[in-house]
This record gives C-alpha cells, structure tokens and sequence, in this order.
C-alpha cells in the first residue's frame, strides 16, 4: 500500500469530527466506505455487515433472498416431518434439526433484510456513501500518533 498523506490528513479530520459527535452524545459508527475513505455513520445507516460471521450477502434484497430460500426450506423440512404420520407410521424426527436451523434462519435473515432496506434508504436521503465491510481500528487513528508503515507525521 503506497503512504498517501492526503488521505491521512481526511481520515483524521474524519476522526476528529468522529469524536466530537460521539463525546456531544452522538450515537455514531466509524467506517470505511466502500471506496475506502473514512466515514463517520450515524448508529441506524448501518444494516449489517457483511463478513462478520453474517451470511456473506451485501444487499437487503440478496439477504431477502436468503429468506425466502429458508422459508422454502423450513417449510419443506415440516413436510418430511409429517409425511410418515400420514402413512400411519411415527415421525421422521431427523428433519427437525433441518427445521430448527431453517426456522431460525428465516426471521433473522428477514431481520437483517429489513435494516439493511432502512439503513440504505436513510444513507440515500441524507448522501452517505456505501459502508465497506469491516469496523476501523480506532486505536491505529489517534490524532498524532506515530502509524506502522507511514514516515513520521512530525516536521523535523
């Protein structure tokens, strides 16, 4: 990665800006977008983020299909279920594991979809860009301090 110092000189002012909304009692998140600038989010223009152990799905559309594959799926695994009993034998209890994972996957998936829906809606009406995928490492932009990999701030 090439030292770029002008970007430097954005992502503190970025922080900076950061800081003084969260300690006036802002609820924000730090972020890079998804062209790799510092942003400074409001708590509810985050849906969710993929790569951080959510389904790898970017969109609320992608995550609204996720869904209805789960739903599909749950209620294929109720069918198995129930399929022997109406042949007069005992239930086919192994689908319900399928049925478990699938129930719980359908409302969080639908959970997930409907943030990211607001979260997008909100960050087109107030001009936020798109979020990327990850949190910041806060501790690596305090304001003046020495960066690993970056020649030293200070005029010698």
């Amino acid at each position: 990665m090439v030292y770029d110092r002008e970007r430097e000189r954005r992502d503190d002012a970025v922080y900076a800006e950061h800081k003084r909304a969260v300690a006036a009692g802002g609820k924000r998140v730090l972020r890079r977008t998804s062209n790799g600038e510092l942003h400074s989010y409001l708590g509810d223009e985050i849906g969710f983020t993929p790569g951080r152990g959510q389904a790898q799905v970017s969109t609320w559309w992608g995550m609204g299909i996720l869904m209805v594959f789960s739903g599909i799926i749950f209620i294929g695994g109720c069918w198995v279920f129930q399929l022997p009993l109406w042949e007069g034998k005992g239930p086919e209890w192994g689908a319900l594991w399928v049925m478990g994972l699938s129930g719980f996957l359908t409302p969080y998936a639908y959970t997930l979809a409907r943030d990211e829906y607001r979260a997008t809606r909100l960050r087109k009406r107030r001009g936020s860009p798109q979020p990327g995928t990850g949190n910041v490492d806060v501790d690596l932009l305090k304001l003046g301090q020495a960066r690993p990999g970056h020649p030293d701030p200070s005029p010698q």
